[in-house]
């Protein structure tokens, strides 16, 4: 069994020290985009600016006989572009595939100092963690990367749900976690072809009511994800990792949407997939902590002083937990307003009303 102490040690000579705390930066969304596609290619530099993380997808969606080209669409795209604040993420082929070995080699290789995580899909347990966490320090040291890249897990397998606590705290390298809720649903025998979102036949129905019981009776439909979701969060949050939302697979239906990503930040997601230039927004939107929610948060800070004992504000109780919980809303909308001019005026203007 490994001591302990050796946790936060390099798993290769000459690779950077894995960091004690995953930073914090702002990913509200994680943009998709096929970096072999040369019509999407060609929008990175203006799509770049608007998204906290672009992540260029090499598994899912990528056809077999187009995984090489868009390896070197992200390789050359990485060194051609500038991404500023922004975030570089990248989705490897799954680990029992064919193409995922040349994927980490070539990626560390060509643009390790530019790529800030890897995804890795359909992660079953540490032992998959363990395996990316050594190589990558080994290719670390190889290329002379300066700063360790950082490692996302997807739950898509009902193996991945069982194993979550595990995944979460593998490796120093862990940043999150993502929901993957269409390989899940296969993985579970759901009978769902839905990616993400509900289904109208998962519902509760009210009792039966009325004189002879026959009154109609309303129906209540209910969200498939709930559980696992939760689960997952707690998981993220017992280790100091960050949660997701994964994708949202109908682009036209926005108001579902937002519904689904609205429950996941609610519950605790710091974000979700957008899959399409008309789902940053509404992640953008659900992320951020509105500014009515931000100044009374700011308020009982305040009134609460160094956060002990209660107060009484507009009738409610202030104590210590919810101290604690408007702290959470406050340091997300400083992190926010630092990297978004427009949410930090509007923060601003909401204090002053």
């Amino acid at each position: 069994m490994r001591s302990p102490k050796d946790f936060f040690r390099p798993l290769a000579v000459g690779a950077p020290t894995p960091v004690r705390e995953v930073p914090f930066r702002p990913s509200r969304m994680i943009h998709f985009f096929d970096p072999g596609n040369e019509k999407m290619a060609a929008k990175v530099p203006s799509i770049a600016p608007t998204v906290d993380v672009l992540l260029g997808n090499l598994e899912d969606a990528v056809a077999a006989d187009r995984k090489e080209a868009a390896r070197s669409g992200l390789v050359k795209i990485a060194k051609a572009t500038d991404f500023g604040d922004t975030q570089l993420w990248t989705r490897v082929n799954s680990l029992d595939s064919p193409w995922v070995l040349d994927d980490l080699v070539t990626l560390v290789g060509e643009i390790g100092d530019k790529l800030d995580v890897i995804m890795v899909p359909k992660v079953e347990g540490a032992e998959d963690i363990h395996y990316v966490d050594r190589l990558l320090a080994q290719l670390e040291a190889k290329a002379q990367v300066q700063r360790p890249i950082l490692v996302h897990a997807i739950l898509e397998t009902a193996t991945g749900v069982a194993n979550v606590e595990e995944i979460a705290g593998a490796s120093p390298r862990m940043q999150g976690i993502s929901l993957g809720p269409a390989d899940l649903a296969a993985s579970r025998r759901m009978k769902t072809t839905r990616v993400g979102g509900g289904h109208p036949g998962y519902l509760v129905r009210e009792d039966p009511h009325g004189a002879d019981g026959a009154a109609p009776r309303a129906t209540f439909q209910q969200d498939l994800w709930h559980y696992t979701l939760a689960r997952m969060v707690d998981a993220c949050a017992a280790h100091g990792i960050l949660p997701y939302y994964g994708p949202f697979g109908d682009i036209k239906d926005t108001t579902a949407c937002e519904d689904q990503f609205r429950n996941a930040f609610l519950l605790g997601c710091v974000g979700a997939w957008s899959l399409h230039p008309v789902q940053i927004g509404i992640a953008k939107k659900v992320f951020s902590p509105a500014p009515a929610d931000v100044a009374w948060a700011r308020r009982v800070i305040e009134a609460m002083g160094d956060g002990t004992g209660a107060v009484m504000i507009d009738g409610k109780m202030q104590d210590d937990a919810t101290y604690k919980q408007c702290q959470v809303v406050a340091e997300l909308a400083a992190a926010l307003a630092a990297r978004d001019p427009e949410l930090r005026d509007a923060y601003a203007a909401a204090e002053k009303e």
